[in-house]
């Protein structure tokens, strides 16, 4: 009866510690990947965190380009009122003058009233010209913003893919890390099974040997 309580006792302290080892390692696995998990969690969060305050940026950007769009039109449109209202002066001035000059000065006035009408005429047409140029102008510079924010927008996507597809591989090799450990652990398992079988097998010889020999 010593001989059959030892073997089986001894199997039972094996099969306690393979337990406690198994329970063991899978919360270890469990612990790791929790931590993983967090990781990942956080670095997503992070991304989409600089994702949005650059999209408030972006918007920060428009809504500070089209303003002084608005101050340059306002301030090109006053100009011109201003302009007007020079020439329109200027005209009413030179037509007093000429219904108030002596009658021999009359050709003299009308030469200068046809040459400030001319000065008028000139400046008016400059005016447009510039106000052409100017409304050109600005026209390059809102193209000239909006191809530079396209292609910071463009940029920014690719670094997020490239991340993204950083973080995914990471992950992948995780996973495979993973895979490799339970492998280990079933392959250490069964050879732990075949051990002690070989072990148990080895009792059980010994104890019938033993029989045989009383």
């Amino acid at each position: 009866s010593c001989t059959t309580v030892i073997p089986l006792t001894f199997q039972t302290n094996i099969l306690t510690e393979l337990r406690k080892w198994k329970l063991s390692l899978i919360e270890h696995h469990k612990l790791q990947m929790r931590q993983e998990k967090e990781k990942h969690a956080s670095h997503v969060r992070q991304l989409s965190n600089e994702m949005e305050n650059l999209k408030e940026l972006l918007h920060t950007y428009e809504i500070s380009i089209g303003r002084k769009d608005e101050v340059v039109i306002t301030n090109l449109t006053q100009a011109l009122e201003r302009q007007k209202e020079r020439i329109e002066l200027m005209r009413k001035f030179t037509l007093w003058r000429i219904q108030h000059v002596k009658a021999k000065q009359e050709e003299y006035a009308n030469r200068i009233a046809d040459r400030q009408f001319r000065t008028a005429l000139m400046k008016k047409v400059w005016a447009a010209w510039r106000s052409l140029s100017e409304e050109k102008w600005k026209e390059k510079v809102a193209k000239a913003c909006q191809l530079r924010a396209e292609d910071v927008c463009v940029q920014l996507t690719n670094d997020y893919e490239a991340k993204i597809a950083e973080l995914t591989a990471t992950l992948e090799q995780t996973k495979a890390e993973i895979l490799r450990l339970h492998s280990e652990r079933e392959q250490y398992e069964d050879t732990m099974k075949k051990a002690f079988m070989r072990g148990v097998c080895a009792l059980n010889l010994e104890a019938m040997t033993m029989f045989q020999g009383k």
